[in-house]
């Protein structure tokens, strides 16, 4: 599985990992969006900064929608009435402060990353959402913001309503990125990759943070890894859930719209243009489900396939991918200290799949929380709060999936034998009362590991659209031979020889 923007910037070499213990001032672990914008503006400030990653550039950046935008879906009338008036206006104005603030970086380092001004709209096909939409627009109205409503759009179907944010937009995250990493090794700070940040011990006032390569010593760390993979304290797993969703890229030789487009209720369908070879192409995303839930193609890559084939008959995909996001349970981000425990120590996550504007908003956070100036926007994602959660529903749901991973699957026996487990197809079985994860490759050969996730020993399950191991838990996931791909799992399954 590869993205579009991963194979844009197939011609990046310098992936230079970890080879010496080192100190500096500011440890970033992770180089997605999040925390390359950290590191860029604390090296403009003059900071010696290094960052880590496991892989490249950060796994949910490399495969996002990469959509630049303040409307975070009908969202103004929740905040409006789940916590006030200035506090939805404080939510809006910082988002799109983020928006020029992308622009900045861009013009001012003259990245060429296909950044395009994009009108956005969030609309529906359903009559019955129509009174949701007025609320939004309310809430809107109260807080000053000038969206209109629309009851017709680019795209090729009829719709009841949409509400358009103006002046939004779009670019190539990864062309983004390598336009960031090239300002901070400018400034003599280093970002190193394929390098796996194990642990993060506090000895005095320093940190110090492992890694498969050496250690290093920081005043500061900023945890940037999408999720944490710190267990305790913190508790951040008791807190978000992760979503798995899917977007294809399609050639198609019929018009295609300008604007970015998403509905607003389940199916969810996701519209923006890119650029492939010098020309306009297609993304379309949807198919989201909490991860850990066993997908199905038709679900997910084949729903999507069947929805271009309805509007552009024509269509050639030429990429797919899937994604994770962390979603909190009353769904803002939580940005912040990490614990009052862990002083200097900061974490940035829950964006719930609007990454671009909100890792802008968190790293100026982190530059104040640096230098210790105020920032008026801090309240809004204090890491530490702990208030009724809003969405009770999804938190009942959080607890029976962790609860069945932890105990309820661990007490079933396996009716799988190996010899049923056909070429090309994972299970679970069991031997003499333990259980192995068993994947057999097309041409038959046994990939063998322990199906217990290395966060917090939840029982895996097998994902036969992926090929991988994932957990139903807190979002984990590992590839067929059990190496670690997503977090807050860090080390790679135990493996065996049958």
């Amino acid at each position: 599985m590869n993205s579009i923007w991963l194979d844009s910037i197939k011609d990046f070499t310098n992936f230079n990992s970890l080879n010496s213990n080192e100190e500096t001032e500011i440890c970033i672990i992770g180089a997605g969006i999040f925390g390359l914008t950290c590191a860029y503006y604390l090296s403009e400030l003059g900071f010696k900064v290094s960052v880590i990653d496991k892989e490249y550039f950060g796994k949910t950046t490399s495969y996002t929608s990469a959509k630049i935008t303040s409307q975070h879906g009908i969202f103004y009338d929740y905040l409006y009435k789940s916590f006030g008036l200035d506090f939805a206006k404080d939510y809006l104005e910082v988002n799109e402060k983020a928006i020029q603030n992308i622009k900045n970086i861009i013009d001012k380092e003259k990245i060429s990353c296909d950044f395009e001004i994009m009108d956005n709209y969030v609309y529906t096909t359903k009559n019955d959402e129509l009174q949701l939409f007025e609320d939004e627009l309310f809430a809107l109205n109260e807080i000053g913001y000038s969206a209109s409503f629309v009851d017709k759009i680019s795209l090729p179907f009829d719709i009841q309503g949409a509400i358009c944010f103006k002046n939004q937009a779009q670019f190539n995250p990864l062309k983004y990125l390598v336009g960031l990493y090239n300002s901070i090794i400018s400034k003599s700070n280093k970002v190193y990759f394929n390098t796996l940040a194990t642990d993060v011990k506090r000895e005095d006032d320093k940190y110090i943070v492992k890694t498969n390569y050496g250690d290093i010593t920081s005043k500061y760390v900023v945890i940037a890894s999408h999720y944490p993979f710190i267990k305790f304290p913190g508790f951040y797993f008791s807190k978000l859930y992760q979503s798995t969703s899917y977007i294809l890229a399609i050639e198609t030789n019929s018009e295609l719209f300008d604007g970015m487009y998403i509905n607003n209720s389940a199916p969810i369908f996701s519209f923006r243009t890119a650029y492939y070879n010098d020309k306009k192409i297609l993304l379309i995303g949807g198919g989201d489900h909490k991860t850990g839930q066993i997908p199905n193609y038709e679900k997910s890559y084949g729903y999507l396939e069947e929805k271009v084939k309805q509007l552009y008959p024509d269509s050639k995909i030429i990429y797919k991918w899937n994604t994770e996001d962390c979603i909190s349970l009353d769904k803002l981000p939580y940005i912040g200290p990490y614990s009052s425990l862990y002083p200097n120590m900061y974490i940035a996550t829950g964006f719930k799949k609007w990454g671009m504007t909100l890792s802008n908003v968190a790293a100026n956070l982190f530059v104040d929380y640096i230098l210790g100036n105020e920032n008026k926007y801090a309240y809004m994602f204090n890491s530490f709060r702990l208030e009724p959660i809003k969405n009770s529903k999804e938190f009942k749901n959080m607890l029976v999936d962790s609860s069945h991973g932890l105990f309820l699957d661990k007490l079933k026996h396996s009716n799988v034998d190996l010899d049923t487990i056909s070429n090309g197809c994972g299970n679970i079985i069991e031997i003499d009362g333990e259980k192995f994860g068993i994947y057999k490759d097309d041409d038959g050969k046994i990939y063998a590991v322990k199906p217990i996730c290395s966060h917090l020993g939840c029982l895996l399950c097998w994902n036969a659209l992926d090929k991988t191991w994932d957990c139903p838990c807190h979002g984990s996931r590992f590839r067929y031979d059990g190496k670690n791909i997503y977090g807050p799992g860090v080390n790679d399954l135990e493996t065996f020889q049958l």
